[in-house]
């Protein structure tokens, strides 16, 4: 979906840049006159489309801070000062001025300004088919907005077009209660006019917007509200849990039947390391894999050793869960069964690797750490189903059983009716780690049911968020209140 023909098109007629000099809001063509004429034609919509779901590929970095903040993991990598931006978060050191925070702010933003140029320029045709295109453009606004808001908390909320440099001046961050609220509307709108599947892999259904809008409710904790909402995705009748889990993350299972919205990847088109925006591979898929040096290593790539899992997560996993053996890559019995192996210790090292996004051999072009082409799994069934059983069990009057959702993980994980445990918040909450461990959900559920203590370094009152870039706050006129303790 995202390849090297549609990308090429979106430059060639020039519609907006992935970032600016001055300001992550700063999108105006280098042509003016072709940006007003350039919605003419259906095509025009939906390449407009495709540049706003190529932005998609920059959440690689959320995913991986959401693990390398949370207990599950350490930064790693080859010192302690590779990559200093993550270390630092890492180590719950980070301030305003950490590049890899601007990073997620701008590139979020670059994503809810190409949306909103779809939005600015919406009525100048109609054509079949264009309620579906808006409902898609609605989603992933919100999709970016929601990353927004996990990170930073309040932010400025732009909804109508493009934001001039001046306009920043003059808008404040909006609140997060606002923002939600509008989110829940765009949602309610494209729900109704997505279908249930697309005939291309990747593009939003209305049982990922169904998901996202469960996901919205939770963090508010409108607990029946996102009952009901991830009952209809359960009811649909849509998905189901692959019956393996060790095949979930196999780049030759992406978009399975437990894929809820999947970011696709592509490992065809390189870029380099001054342009991680640049890129259509999985980005941090080749940071998290081990430094191989020589051997038989098949069908495993050489990585840069991040994101390494800790001894701590590894040892939650009971005897007979499978899970464990397809989360975590135990370098030591790998090689162990491959003497000739041969690899470098990283900074940090804990003996495991991410295996869910472990880098593959395969055909990538220029950097082969930069361009590995294996598919986010953004929201899975099976993360639905618990946080199906959390919503019913924290709503005043549950709506479905969260027994069954439970059963359901746990059976999968075992293979067999025997492991079953009882459905209470405390459990619900533990198998969600078990469940996602490597997929960039840790910290975030860790914040918003309160579980931090955990976290090594973590400041109660002030790293529930991260901190505004100071740099955007500048550009802003200085007129946005930071986050509390940065």
């Amino acid at each position: 979906m995202y390849n090297k023909i549609t990308k090429i098109a979106l430059t060639l007629i020039v519609i907006m840049s992935i970032q600016s000099c001055d300001d992550y809001l700063d999108i105006l063509p280098e042509g003016q006159e072709n940006s007003e004429n350039f919605f003419n034609t259906p095509e025009d919509y939906d390449a407009a489309l495709i540049g706003v779901y190529d932005l998609l590929s920059t959440t690689y970095l959320n995913n991986i801070l959401g693990e390398i903040a949370s207990d599950n993991s350490l930064c790693g990598g080859e010192s302690p000062t590779d990559v200093l931006d993550w270390q630092q978060i890492d180590d719950m050191i980070h301030t305003a001025d950490n590049g890899a925070l601007r990073n997620v702010f701008q590139w979020m933003y670059a994503g809810i300004s190409r949306a909103n140029y779809i939005v600015e320029f919406q009525d100048n045709i109609d054509f079949d088919g264009k309620e579906q295109l808006l409902a898609e453009n609605l989603f992933l606004r919100s999709y970016y907005y929601f990353e927004l808001v996990k990170f930073f908390g309040d932010v400025p909320l732009y909804t109508d077009g493009r934001i001039t440099i001046e306009e920043t001046q003059s808008i404040d961050r909006t609140p997060k209660a606002a923002i939600y609220a509008r989110l829940e509307v765009d949602l309610m709108n494209a729900i109704t006019e997505l279908p249930w599947t697309q005939s291309q892999n990747g593009r939003a259904t209305k049982g990922a917007a169904l998901a996202l809008l469960g996901k919205i409710y939770l963090y508010q904790e409108k607990y029946t509200e996102a009952a009901q909402t991830f009952n209809q995705v359960i009811n649909s009748g849509q998905y189901q849990l692959v019956n393996n889990f060790g095949t979930i993350f196999l780049n030759s299972n992406e978009n399975n039947q437990e894929s809820v919205f999947e970011v696709q990847y592509f490992g065809g088109e390189g870029a380099g390391f001054g342009c991680f925006q640049c890129v259509e591979g999985n980005i941090a898929v080749g940071f998290m894999g081990p430094r191989f040096r020589g051997g038989n290593f098949s069908p495993y790539t050489s990585g840069f050793s991040f994101n390494v899992p800790v001894q701590g997560v590894v040892d939650l996993y009971q005897t007979g869960d499978t899970r464990l053996a397809a989360t975590v890559l135990d370098i030591n019995a790998f090689v162990a069964s491959r003497p000739d192996v041969i690899f470098n210790e990283g900074s940090e090292h804990t003996g495991y690797f991410n295996l869910k996004y472990i880098p593959y051999a395969e055909a990538n072009l220029q950097d082969v750490n930069l361009t590995h082409s294996n598919n986010y799994r953004a929201i899975r069934y099976a993360d639905i189903l618990l946080m199906a059983a959390e919503a019913n069990l924290r709503a005043p009057s549950p709506i479905a059983n969260p027994q069954t959702f439970l059963d359901a993980i746990r059976d999968r994980a075992f293979g067999n009716t025997t492991n079953r445990i009882p459905a209470t918040l405390e459990n619900v909450l533990a198998e969600r780690r078990l469940e996602l461990a490597g997929e960039g959900h840790r910290f975030f559920d860790q914040v918003r049911t309160g579980q931090t203590s955990s976290i090594p370094g973590f400041s109660t009152g002030k790293n529930e968020l991260f901190p505004i870039p100071r740099i955007e706050i500048e550009l802003a006129g200085n007129r946005w209140i930071q986050n509390s303790g940065y």
